[in-house]
């Protein structure tokens, strides 16, 4: 019988995997992501629901890069009552039209779309806007998971195929990974640690990349430490016509 410990034997096989199967497509995300910072391009992040919370994962976050803008549209939120309202919104015709209406993107911008399945309305109309703008995108996705769903929108792509790059987090269909012998449903999700460690290591990849070649990097303090209120008022004002959240 499986227990917690088998939870977490799971997240490192898949963390091996990401490893072992996407370090190009983690190189190509860095690339894209330095390319846009030096042409003075903008990133943003977007995620529904629970995969919104990776959006919340880059912004405004101690050791993260100031000019991650998330789209954090508040009936996709996981704040928003009743939560299974969230789940209805998401498969809205020209909801994710009306979200990027309101996004300032640009030729040459960075949207990370973030969608385990891969095929709700609002994500695939989102994506296709910002595409229509000239921006790029970065999915991460589960492709085993998207592969084997239909997509709710009704050109009938899913964002696999709208991407310009696919990340692969290598969970299981469904998201769930540990079964239980009598229950039907598998428990114990894994798209959000895995999906907090693939953005976190493409901070870090493009950090490593604008440091080495000799240009300034917004890295964002903690407001908890000593000074850290003055050293990010400081990105603010330097960045502000990359930042949209403030």
């Amino acid at each position: 019988m499986p227990d917690h410990k088998d939870y977490f034997n799971h997240v490192q096989e898949l963390l091996r995997a990401f490893i072992e199967k996407e370090a190009s497509a983690l190189d190509d995300a860095v690339n894209m992501l330095y390319e846009a910072t030096l042409n003075k391009n903008n990133i943003f992040v977007f995620g529904a629901s629970h995969a919104g919370i990776i959006s919340q994962e880059m912004a405004y976050r101690a050791g993260g890069l100031a000019t991650v803008n998330p789209l954090l549209p508040s009936s996709l939120m996981l704040d928003q009552k009743p939560i299974t309202f969230t789940s209805k919104m998401e498969r809205l015709p020209g909801y994710g039209r009306l979200i990027a209406e309101k996004t300032p993107f640009e030729k040459g911008d960075v949207l990370i779309a973030h969608s385990v399945s891969g095929r709700n309305t609002v994500m695939i109309d989102l994506v296709m806007a910002a595409k229509e703008r000239g921006v790029k995108v970065i999915a991460l996705t589960n492709l085993n998971y998207s592969k084997n769903v239909e997509s709710r929108h009704e050109s009938g792509k899913r964002l696999f195929e709208l991407a310009d790059l696919t990340i692969d987090n290598h969970g299981d269909k469904g998201d769930a990974a540990i079964k239980f012998e009598g229950l039907n449903q598998k428990v114990g999700p894994t798209s959000t640690v895995i999906g907090a460690s693939v953005v976190n290591a493409i901070v870090v990849g493009l950090t490593d990349k604008l440091h080495k070649n000799g240009h300034d990097v917004p890295i964002l303090y903690s407001a908890n430490l000593d000074g850290g209120d003055e050293h990010n008022q400081k990105i603010f004002n330097k960045y502000k016509n990359n930042i949209f959240y403030l």
